[in-house]
């Protein structure tokens, strides 16, 4: 038996939604750990690796180890029959072909339930090695999608450059070309990463 329960389902909402972006299926790898999911995208460029740990629940249990097959699309377009601050439960028997979804408002005048079918999904996976890296940033995942998306207008990728002063975003196309700055704290070496900007920036 495996269930789970979230006090505002708007918390997984979020992550499904981004990664459906990459992800149109994966596979829920669930523990009494929490729920692990690895996986990459159809063009091989992107790894998604996704750890909710059980702690991170209201309620946890898993009695034994369980991999689910998720059609990501098809739960996004369930968890949009629920607000934000719903609470949502996941439920699945051991070996079912099912995934149960619950939601009930917090003050327990609506509840609504929805069975998913599960996918047999053949996916390896995939470690992801130790690195140590020349430099970390840490910054609003909303700010960062701000500045691709509107240095998108300009090329089709994008060098990150980090020194100790701060961290700068640039990127050249046929129009023109485009620069972002901030400063940020503990910068110690300098690091250039170039990576491409999807169209849905």
């Amino acid at each position: 038996m495996f269930e789970a329960r979230l006090l505002k389902s708007g918390q997984l909402k979020k992550i499904l939604e981004a990664i459906k972006e990459l992800l149109k299926e994966a596979t829920f790898d669930c523990s009494d750990s929490g729920i692990q999911l690895q996986a990459m995208d159809d063009a091989h460029v992107s790894l998604v690796s996704m750890c909710l740990k059980s702690s991170g629940f209201d309620k946890f249990r898993c009695d034994r180890n369980l991999s689910m097959g998720i059609n990501l699309e098809s739960m996004v377009k369930i968890m949009k029959c629920c607000s934000n601050d719903d609470i949502m439960t996941i439920k699945a028997q051991d070996n079912a072909d099912t995934l149960t979804i619950m939601f009930e408002t917090s003050n327990q005048e609506k509840m609504s339930d929805y069975e998913m079918k599960l996918m047999n999904l053949d996916q390896e996976h995939l470690g992801i090695p130790e690195t140590n890296y020349s430099c970390i940033i840490k910054m609003p995942s909303s700010e960062f999608a701000r500045i691709c998306r509107d240095l998108s207008q300009f090329g089709e990728s994008v060098i990150i450059a980090c020194t100790k002063d701060g961290v700068k975003f640039s990127t050249s196309g046929d129009i023109g070309s485009g620069n972002f700055e901030n400063i940020f704290v503990g910068m110690h070496f300098l690091l250039l990463f170039i990576f491409y900007l999807y169209s849905q920036y």
